[in-house]
């Protein structure tokens, strides 16, 4: 089993980026560009889980992690 996470991008008025991913409230990340708000929201993804995993608060399902940049 794995999980699919979403990343949902938008472009802020002074021409950041922000990228969440919706499945894991409160993660999100800025970019000076689309590419890197994604690399920044994916590693900060990848921490949550990881702590999430030590605490046995994350089923197993998420030994299995991929991304969809939208």
């Amino acid at each position: 089993m794995s999980v699919l996470l979403s990343i949902e991008l938008e472009r802020e008025v002074d021409g950041r980026w922000i990228a969440e991913v919706p499945e894991l409230p409160g993660v999100l990340a800025y970019g000076k560009t689309r590419d890197e708000a994604i690399a920044h929201v994916q590693a900060l993804a990848l921490r949550v889980v990881a702590d999430r995993l030590e605490r046995g608060e994350a089923g197993r399902e998420f030994l299995s992690i991929s991304f969809n940049a939208a």
